[in-house]
């Protein structure tokens, strides 16, 4: 059976930087093919590559089995390949039909003709979407179907789904997985990345490693062991994702008494001890990030009392917080946590411009040093401190808000979704340095939606179920049932 799309020896510089070392990669109709590494392994690069975005200096692209030079994203579209991001591009006040159709509108648009064919996708990807309603209030996993919907109506043959499960519910992956296996018996080609093993090892067939711009291995994927594949990702041996460490809480550094927002959630009581990590669990949509949001005063509060270091913080007054020693580290890093238009050593030290001033002027030097600081601990990988934070990737991105907020020297640090989108051996890194601030004493408040990591980190686990705390838990009561349990709105 001839590729659809194969990439042979293909390399990649940008300067001195050598993103791509000879990668040859084939996608085979009906396969949905693993690409695996850690964060700058090269992943991006290829799906750039194939999407259009960027021609390789070396090698060749082949589609059909004929050699190709796209001349573009557009290009590569109208050859029939689609890309569909972590993050969907979408225009929020257009309808969902509007979106799967936008630039391929003839001049007279017929609008009935165009709900009807949208509503025609929709359905044969098994979700129900109403094509008149505006994409603004969609969900991300919404968004992400009318992306394959868009490559649908563009007769798409070759879709690279990157990261597209990073911002979904366990449920929300579970359809789109259906959505991308009845893709590939339908004779689709399918990339699939993740930093997730469990869903490579349920969707995909084959897997392609990369380690450093270079091709490591590509074989199928049954019969091949866990371990082996993080070895060969990683290019070591992960002991232990989780460190152990004794945990000693100290006094209690952040206090949140009866905090409640009308229709989002209710009596939220906790406490957060010196050189501890208190898990806060629940299913997507528990009301989790809110309460961490109205903690920080990003967001209002009805009712409630929030006390630092027993100093009681002001609703709605992020400044305050900061200024009592509360950080924050917000799940949407590129929303939230990044100024994309700014430089990495700008966004790194954007907290601290006091500190790296006189008079009110930057001192480039200070902000430098700031950033080099935290960005060589943190283990960034870059060319630049000056080039775009965009330029970065999103593993690496995370790790620069993960340091702009540590540079402060925080007495609570509040990390939503702390290795979202992180591969392995950055998760790893992630995990030591949370373990390392709570044996220094800095008070950690952790959420995650992955389950082993609120096992495997935390010292108590608080589990909040449709906005309202269902459980508490020691660390030995703590288990994957007990906690699902309480997140599901059963006893604990």
């Amino acid at each position: 059976m001839e590729p659809l799309l194969e990439l042979r020896g293909v390399s990649k510089s940008f300067g001195a930087v050598r993103a791509l070392r000879d990668v040859s990669l084939a996608l085979y109709p009906g396969e949905v093919h693993a690409l695996a590494g850690e964060n700058g392994a090269g992943k991006s690069t290829v799906v750039r590559i194939i999407g259009g975005e960027q021609e390789p200096d070396d090698g060749e692209v082949r589609l059909d089995g004929t050699p190709v030079r796209f001349g573009g994203p557009r290009d590569a579209q109208h050859r029939g390949v689609a890309v569909i991001h972590q993050e969907p591009s979408r225009f929020p006040d257009l309808s969902a039909a509007e979106n799967v159709f936008i630039g391929r509108q003839p001049f007279r648009v017929d609008r009935a003709g165009m709900r009807r064919r949208a509503a025609e996708l929709f359905g044969a990807l098994g979700v129900p979407i109403d094509p008149d309603r505006p994409a603004r209030g969609l969900s991300i996993a919404d968004q992400q179907v009318i992306e394959i919907a868009r490559a649908l109506a563009a007769d798409a043959r070759i879709i690279v789904m990157d990261e597209p499960t990073a911002a979904l519910s366990g449920m929300e992956a579970q359809r789109l997985f259906r959505v991308a296996r009845g893709l590939a018996e339908n004779g689709s080609a399918l990339l699939f990345i993740s930093h997730r093993l469990d869903e490579i090892y349920e969707l995909c067939h084959r897997v392609t490693v990369l380690r450093d711009g270079a091709p490591v291995t590509t074989r199928e994927l049954a019969g091949l062991d866990r371990d082996a594949l993080v070895r060969s990702m990683v290019g070591r041996e992960i002991e232990q994702l989780f460190p152990g460490r004794r945990s000693e809480p100290g006094e209690a550094a952040l206090e949140v008494f009866g905090l409640s927002r009308a229709g989002v959630f209710e009596d939220i009581s906790l406490t957060v001890r010196r050189g501890e990590i208190v898990g806060l669990a629940g299913l997507v949509g528990s009301g989790r990030s809110e309460v961490a949001r109205a903690i920080f005063g990003v967001d209002g509060r009805d009712r409630g009392v929030v006390r630092v270091g027993g100093r009681t913080l002001p609703a709605g007054d992020p400044r305050a917080a900061i200024r009592a020693g509360l950080a924050m580290v917000p799940e949407d890093r590129r929303e939230q946590g990044l100024i994309p238009e700014l430089s990495i050593e700008r966004n790194a030290s954007l907290p601290r411009l006091r500190s790296v001033s006189t008079f009110g002027i930057v001192r480039r030097s200070r902000e430098r040093a700031l950033a080099r600081t935290w960005t060589d601990r943190l283990g960034v990988r870059l060319r630049r401190l000056a080039d775009p934070v965009t330029t970065l990737s999103g593993g690496n991105q995370q790790k620069v808000v993960l340091g702009k907020w540590l540079a402060g020297d925080p007495a609570v640090l509040i990390v939503d979704e702390p290795t979202r989108g992180i591969d392995i051996g950055a998760k790893r890194e992630v995990h030591g340095l949370l373990s390392e601030l709570a044996a220094s004493g800095v008070a950690v408040l952790m959420i995650s939606s992955e389950l082993p990591e609120v096992l495997g980190m935390s010292d108590r686990v608080v589990v909040m179920h449709e906005g309202r705390i269902t459980a508490e838990l020691d660390r030995s009561a703590a288990t994957e049932e007990s906690v699902l349990r309480a997140a599901t709105g059963g006893a604990s």
